[in-house]
C-alpha cells in the first residue's frame, strides 16, 4: 500500500490554506478488512488525508524551520462513510504558525457533505534529517505549474 494520500492540489495559499482531492480506489487494500461486506475508509486514514494535505501546505511556505510533521490530534470525528468510488475533497486551514508549530482545521467532503473534520497540531523537522533525495514531488509540481 502506497501511503501517499493526495492525488492532487486544487488550490494553495502557502501557510494559510489548501484544497486537495483523495479519489478512492475500490481497489484499495483495506477495504476487505475494513468492514467486510461494507468497505469504508478508515476513520484514521481521513484524518491523515487531512494531516498530509496541511503538511503540504506549510511546506509550501519553504521556510527555514523544516519539514511540517503532524505531532497531535487535537480533535477528530467523522459524520458519514466513505465508501468505495468516492471523490474526497479536503480542506485546510491553517490557525496558527510560527517558527516552532502550527495548528490547523481541516475537513474532508463527499458529495457536498461534511465527511470528517479535525484539529491538527504539526512541529518542524529539520531540513538535515531528511534524505538528502528529499523531494514532494506532488507539492513541488503543483508549484512549478503554478510558476512559484
Amino acid at each position: 500500500m502506497r501511503f501517499i494520500l493526495i492525488d492532487r492540489i486544487v488550490s494553495l495559499a502557502a501557510g494559510e490554506s489548501i484544497v486537495a482531492v483523495r479519489s478512492i480506489r475500490p481497489d484499495e487494500d483495506y477495504f476487505s478488512d475494513h468492514f467486510p461486506g461494507f468497505p469504508v475508509v478508515p476513520g484514521v486514514l481521513l484524518t491523515e488525508m487531512m494531516a498530509q494535505a496541511a503538511g503540504k501546505c506549510l511546506d509550501a511556505e519553504r521556510r527555514s524551520r523544516g519539514k511540517a510533521m503532524l505531532a497531535r490530534i487535537l480533535s477528530a470525528s467523522f459524520r458519514q462513510w466513505v465508501r468505495p468510488s468516492d471523490e474526497v475533497l479536503i480542506y485546510v486551514s491553517i490557525t496558527a504558525n510560527d517558527d516552532q508549530y502550527a495548528t490547523a482545521d481541516c475537513h474532508v467532503e463527499v458529495a457536498g457533505r461534511r465527511a470528517a473534520q479535525a484539529k491538527l497540531f504539526f512541529s518542524f523537522l529539520p531540513v538535515e534529517k531528511l534524505a538528502g533525495n528529499f523531494r514532494d514531488d506532488l507539492l513541488e509540481d503543483f508549484l512549478a505549474e503554478q510558476g512559484r
